[in-house]
């Protein structure tokens, strides 16, 4: 049975971590922390998430609490290094947090930067990785078609694994990949699949070359598998800018998936200034282990987020657990 709102509250702690580098407009990650019988979970969808969308995150922290996970067929995971829409300058100072990463994801389109500071960045990350190294680019939907033709092309010369959701739409997802067949460059799903009603969407109609799967935004571990198992697809196992305990429910759902090509988004732990355990996921030789993390009773504490906030968490897990209902 699955637990009551009271039951997950009665062990909710919420937290606000800083970031050591601005990422998608914000400074610090609030999360709130569960903990289950089989051990620690997370629930931490975006404030500016529906409680539609948010009470699917709180499926799977309720998951990964409270039902016993497929045994892992890994012990640790490869990770890739996540670079924020920084100026070229720092580029090599966000990337020393993410040692022995081989491969580099850049953010690239955000808003009030042009086209221009994006070629600077991954420039910048080519000459740090070398020629063996992999880039991979995330818009976050953030172009129309005419705009991501333009963009790929012009990135495609430092040598690009893939480009993340360049485009909102499934529709224009596959009529940019009909435009770039010609380069070489595969297109990758992650909105269209995390928050999509049906997240084979873009699988059935072949806008995307492979998914990139959250455990938290798709119902947890189970669930994220059957997408797995339906798409027929490869696939990244990525995260949401979790604090330690999602980012170990990541790497479970990564170290049950048979066939893993491609380096995991799970290293943003060493995008986080602080977090809730004294052993952090950081990236350790290009991978971060599979396990339960060990939290930190101090650390909850020294990073409590105000009595507001909390409340607001509080009150936002009350009306997702009535909505799984």
């Amino acid at each position: 049975m699955q637990p009551t709102a009271t039951e997950l509250l009665d062990t909710a702690r919420v937290v606000s971590l800083p970031l050591a580098h601005k990422f998608r407009g914000l400074l610090v990650r609030e999360a709130l922390l569960l903990r289950g019988p089989e051990g620690w979970s997370e629930f931490s969808p975006f404030v500016e998430y529906d409680d539609a969308e948010a009470a699917v995150w709180l499926a799977a922290a309720i998951d990964f609490g409270w039902t016993t996970q497929p045994a892992p067929l890994r012990t640790s995971v490869r990770v890739n290094a996540t670079l924020p829409a920084v100026d070229a300058a720092s580029v090599a100072t966000v990337l020393e947090r993410f040692p022995g990463c081989r491969t580099v994801k850049v953010k690239v389109a955000e808003r009030g930067q042009s086209l221009d500071d994006d070629l600077a960045r991954v420039a910048a990350a080519r000459d740090l990785l070398g020629a063996e190294g992999r880039i991979r680019i995330d818009a976050n939907g953030g172009w129309g078609v005419d705009e991501a033709e333009r963009a790929v092309h012009e990135l495609a010369v430092f040598d690009l694994e893939y480009v993340e959701q360049p485009c909102a739409s499934v529709s224009e997802l596959a009529e940019l990949r009909l435009r770039i067949s010609d380069l070489g460059v595969p297109i990758a799903a992650d909105e269209s699949v995390r928050k999509a009603f049906d997240p084979l969407a873009v699988a059935k109609a072949g806008a995307a070359d492979l998914l990139v799967i959250k455990a938290q935004p798709l119902g947890g571990i189970s669930a994220a598998l059957r997408i797995v198992a339906d798409a027929g697809l490869p696939v990244v196992v990525s995260s949401a800018l979790d604090t330690s305990v999602g980012l170990s429910m990541g790497a479970h759902l990564a170290s049950v998936i048979p066939e893993l090509d491609y380096d995991c988004g799970l290293g943003t732990a060493a995008l986080l200034a602080a977090d809730v355990t004294n052993e952090p996921l950081m990236p350790v030789d290009g991978a971060i282990s599979v396990g339960r993390v060990a939290v930190s009773e101090t650390l909850l504490d020294h990073h409590a987020a105000t009595p507001a906030r909390a409340a607001w968490w509080r009150d936002r897990l009350t009306r997702c657990r009535q909505l799984l209902d």
